[in-house]
């Protein structure tokens, strides 16, 4: 089996970091996204809390602004966009700030009324005023759903992301910003692992798309691999560090629990 981490996808960052060998600000990760980034709670839970509590060192920091129920339009409209370009403006006199921006569960829904070109432009309109905030956008696609189809006669993640993670990855392009393929490397491994590993990971035995503090560890980790190979710089000065048990464990494809 092709280890995962061979297959990721890596292109140069808008804001250009330090090299290695130079010194550079901590990092602070401001986290923008629907409840597959948020904060555990009785009904979401995502990657986010697991990113920022476990991979993050040596004065590296963040705050999660993932929102239960978000769409690249209601994050805007309440006023949660407003809060993490203020947290940018606040922390970038002694952080390096980063952006990250993962949306799409929400966004298809009909009833979001969304269609995928104004998903996309939302998305270019976030990565504009990122970077005009002074901060370096990572755009992040949607965490792959933990449902499976078994008509090839083995278990295989159902891709109802795929239009999604496509319109992420066209607005990366066309802006020249950062991505990480989220949506790509979480569907590898729930693939390799199966469905009895990757239903451990529900937020309750029946959810399927949330995750719990476990699961947000677990896919935190894989975050911050794919941070890792995009801004090499975060992990030569050991600001982002990564348990390397999981790190093998995602890259063989083997069942991981922390």
């Amino acid at each position: 089996m092709l280890g995962l981490l061979s297959l990721f996808i890596t292109l140069l960052p808008v804001q250009a970091l330090p090299a290695s060998s130079q010194k550079m600000l901590p990092p602070y990760f401001v986290l923008a996204g629907d409840s597959t980034t948020a904060t555990q709670s009785s009904n979401g839970g995502g990657w986010g809390d697991g990113f920022l509590n476990t991979t993050l060192f040596k004065g590296a920091s963040g705050h999660n602004y993932g929102h239960n129920g978000a769409t690249t339009v209601s994050f805007r409209a309440g006023g949660d966009w407003d809060k993490v370009l203020a947290t940018v403006k606040n922390v970038s006199h002694e952080h390096h700030p980063f952006v990250t921006i993962q949306f799409g569960h929400n966004d298809q829904k009909a009833a979001a009324n969304i269609s995928l070109a104004q998903y996309t432009e939302n998305l270019q309109r976030f990565v504009t005023e990122t970077v005009d905030a002074g901060a370096t956008p990572i755009l992040v696609t949607p965490l792959s759903r933990r449902n499976y189809e078994t008509s090839s006669g083995e278990p295989s993640i159902i891709q109802d992301l795929a239009n999604q993670t496509a319109a992420t990855i066209t607005a990366a392009h066309n802006t020249g910003a950062s991505f990480i393929d989220l949506n790509r490397a979480s569907t590898q491994y729930l693939n390799a692992i199966g469905p009895t590993g990757a239903y451990t990971y529900n937020l309750i035995s029946t959810d399927h798309t949330h995750l719990n503090v476990e699961g947000s560890i677990v896919f935190g980790g894989v975050v911050a691999q794919l941070i890792q190979r995009d801004f090499p710089a975060l992990q030569a000065h050991s600001f982002v560090r990564v348990n390397e048990t999981l790190k093998e464990d995602v890259a063989r494809g083997i069942y991981y629990w922390p």
